[in-house]
């Protein structure tokens, strides 16, 4: 009976060892480190980050007038304020319509290209129905111009630009419908591209659609290079945040892909991260390099366009980091977002932050 229990015994640590071993080659198969695992610290001098405003309430998206001001949307609080470059603070615009809640509320900003002499700004928001897109003049009456996003209590993209062609681009989220985002008549997971009059614009990869690119879990970055070449940062699920190239058309893979993949019908990223340590929010490009404001990673990450000679700025310096935006004087304005329910909000958050120029180019 003993050799017996013994022979059964030995059986079961050859079997144990053989599915270990093949559970550890499984995963190898899958998933791999982050392309970003080891990058080094870029020290920013004490006097090149000042704090331009504080006392804010999740300052979510930043955008800048022609005469150097900002325009801060706070999320939860559903206003747009004015920050000057010597830190003076007003409102200058409610919006009735937007229903914070969860990850939604009043989100991404755009000035339009023609501010000199249209005077009209968007913003991407959270209603009681669904996202969408406004425009207005500063004091006025909101114009609702593209409707009908998924809304959920998570993912709700939000992230608004111009681009150099003139057109607003617009990252969506899958707003917890991850299926989804891989089919072109939902705009969850999706990266959009409109007319200033929120139509479909022309050239779009798909007939009358709105869809640039498709297969996205959550954008809230988008930026440009000196060339015109679009970037993304995205939310990962549970393994990797990823920096993409965009290319109109393009599918980048969510839900069946997430990081690196070898199928070639979807687009991999240029760069990864694990989830613990970035969430990238905020997108900037300065140069031939890219930063990511990153929440839950506490820390602004640099990375060069080819996915390259990363590097760690202001690490658990500020707490969350929502928002990156290159200012008129090419220093970055950076949000912080400790008062969105997950951080540790100190005395003066949230806050803006300045980086100055020169500590841009070390």
């Amino acid at each position: 009976m003993r050799r017996r229990i013994l022979l059964i015994a030995g059986v079961l640590v050859v079997v144990l060892a053989v599915v270990g071993l093949g559970a550890a080659w499984y995963l190898g198969k899958i998933f791999t480190n982050p392309s970003v695992h080891d990058a080094a610290p870029a020290p920013v001098p004490t006097n090149a980050v000042t704090v331009v405003a504080k006392g804010l309430a999740v300052p979510w998206g930043i955008a800048f007038l022609p005469n150097g001001s900002a325009l801060v949307t706070e999320r939860d609080l559903a206003k747009v304020v004015s920050v000057t470059p010597d830190g003076k603070v007003s409102e200058v615009q409610a919006i009735p319509d937007a229903r914070p809640g969860g990850e939604g509320g009043l989100l991404g900003i755009a000035v339009s290209p023609s501010y000199a002499t249209d005077k009209l700004v968007y913003v991407y928001y959270t209603s009681a129905n669904d996202n969408r897109i406004a425009r207005f003049t500063l004091g006025g009456t909101p114009q609702v111009i593209f409707s009908g996003l998924p809304k959920s209590g998570i993912h709700n993209g939000g992230r608004i630009a111009f681009g150099p062609d003139g057109l607003l681009y617009v990252g969506t989220g899958d707003a917890s419908d991850s299926g989804r985002a891989q089919r072109l008549d939902y705009l969850g997971g999706k990266i959009l591209r409109l007319t200033p009059d929120g139509k479909p614009a022309p050239g779009n990869p798909f007939p009358n659609s709105p869809v640039y690119s498709y297969g996205h879990r959550n954008v809230q970055g988008l930026a440009w290079d000196h060339s015109g070449q679009l970037y993304a940062s995205e939310f990962g699920q549970n393994r990797y945040d990823e920096l993409n190239k965009i290319e109109s058309g393009r599918n980048y893979g969510w839900p069946i892909v997430e990081g690196m993949g070898s199928d070639k019908q979807y687009t991999n990223p240029i760069a990864t991260w694990a989830t613990s340590d970035a969430s990238p929010s905020g997108l900037a490009i300065v140069g031939d390099r890219a930063y990511l404001a990153c929440l839950r990673g506490t820390k602004i990450y640099r990375i060069g366009l080819d996915g390259n000679n990363a590097q760690v700025l202001l690490s658990g310096q500020y707490g969350r980091l929502r928002a990156v935006q290159v200012a008129p004087d090419q220093s970055l304005w950076v949000s912080t977002s400790n008062k969105d329910g997950r951080g540790t909000p100190g005395p003066d958050d949230d806050r803006i932050l300045r980086i100055a120029p020169a500590a841009l180019s070390a």
